[in-house]
């Protein structure tokens, strides 16, 4: 079977959004350009890891290779919701991360969920000795995005803010409330 590699260097739009309500939503990380969207699905976890590596890696780059960082954006910037339709291409498996010194972006690579894939990976996990040598199948549908630093800025700050937007959580233990409250742990399992 083949594999579709999705490319966009550079995207006209690169986004992190959800569809569905609080408590039910399905995140996505949406590519648009050159007359293509591509959406793929990820879990909230991938999301917020995702924006976190890219901070470090924007930090690392600039320590270790110079780049001139932009500022935070202090606007809110692209707040507008995901393009439609929003059609699954696949759901993400592993995410890779890179920087191109050359051209001086940030490479994103979302490859899909193999058949036998029961964890989530951020691509530079290297706790296993075997990983070390164990490449991501390419049999696999994979969206590859090239940003600039100030677009992976940009990126960055929504994707915090998609996350952040969920349920509120609870004061005492910190899981999401559902509008009928929870069974807190901390309460010994009566409804807060």
């Amino acid at each position: 079977m083949t594999h579709q590699v999705h490319a966009f260097e550079p995207p006209e739009r690169f986004v992190a959004g959800t569809v569905g309500p609080p408590g039910e939503r399905t995140f996505f990380l949406q590519a648009r350009g050159g007359g293509r969207l591509v959406s793929v699905a990820l879990e909230k976890v991938q999301v917020a890891l995702l924006a976190e590596k890219l901070e470090e890696l924007l930090t690392e780059a600039q320590r270790r290779f110079g780049v001139q960082l932009p500022e935070a954006p202090t606007a809110v910037g692209d707040n507008d919701p995901l393009d439609t339709p929003v059609d699954e291409e696949f759901r993400v498996g592993t995410l890779g991360l890179a920087f191109d010194v050359d051209s001086a972006t940030v490479v994103i690579e979302a490859i899909a969920a193999g058949e036998t894939e029961a964890e989530v990976e951020l691509g530079d996990d290297a706790d296993d000795e075997d990983s070390e040598d164990e490449e991501p199948d390419d049999d696999l549908d994979r969206l590859r995005v090239r940003l600039t630093p100030e677009a992976t800025r940009e990126f960055i700050e929504r994707a915090r803010r998609v996350v952040n937007a969920g349920r509120p959580p609870c004061p005492l233990c910190g899981q999401p409330l559902d509008p009928a409250g929870h069974l807190c742990p901390r309460h010994n399992g009566y409804h807060r």
